[in-house]
């Protein structure tokens, strides 16, 4: 856009009013969820306070209850961050042919990258699954969604020839789920440096349980 003289506008300016709310709001909101993550690392969830989420993050008390209803909705957006990227990792799957082991470890990096720095909200997601019915619901969701996305890069694996066929995928896809879980939520009572080589060990076991018996096929 220019003006009467012909001047460019900054992008700021000449893009619509609501465009730049809308970006404002969502840059807000991230900010007050990468400030939620730090604290619950440092000081663990039910220390951590909205106002201690608002101070770290410069904004006023306020703000927080415009983007989050209650404290527990950041662990249910941190759940949806987690969705998405599984998501995209299963989209690059179709879209390409990777060695289905090495997927495996690299999905499984991507998706314990966050809970690897802060073993205390590994802790606090399955509290909230205990005690929130709120969080409980809208994890019940993302499960599904999950599942779903798992059993479809399972049946990706299973067509390539990589995973055994004798077990339906969906089958396969919530042992996948299941170890990754299961090793997270030990690992997160030590917190320590483990947790890659735990789960590296667990994929390792589970990997003989997923593969085809033929070796040649395995190893894809």
């Amino acid at each position: 856009m220019k003006t009467a003289k012909g001047t460019a506008l900054p992008d700021s300016l000449s893009r619509p009013l609501s465009d730049r709310r809308q970006r404002r709001s969502a840059e807000i909101r991230q900010r007050l969820f990468r400030a939620a993550l730090t604290l619950f690392a440092k000081k663990g969830f039910t220390d951590t306070t909205v106002q201690d989420i608002t101070e770290a993050a410069d904004l006023g008390k306020g703000t927080f209850f415009n983007h989050f209803p209650s404290k527990d909705h950041i662990l249910i957006a941190f759940s949806d961050m987690q969705i998405s990227k599984l998501q995209e990792m299963v989209s690059a799957m179709r879209e390409t042919d990777p060695p289905i082991r090495s997927f495996l470890g690299e999905l499984t990096t991507r998706m314990t990258e966050e809970p690897a720095r802060a073993p205390s909200l590994v802790r606090a997601l399955l509290q909230a699954n205990l005690s929130s019915s709120t969080v409980r619901d809208a994890m019940k969701e993302n499960h599904a969604r999950g599942h779903r996305l798992l059993t479809q890069m399972a049946e990706m694996a299973q067509e390539r020839g990589a995973f055994r066929r004798d077990v339906p995928a969906s089958e396969l896809a919530d042992v996948f789920r299941q170890t990754v879980m299961g090793t997270l939520l030990v690992w997160s009572v030590y917190g320590d440096a483990s947790l890659p080589d735990r789960m590296r060990a667990a994929l390792n076991v589970l990997w003989g349980g997923l593969a085809v018996a033929n070796g040649a096929k395995a190893s894809r």
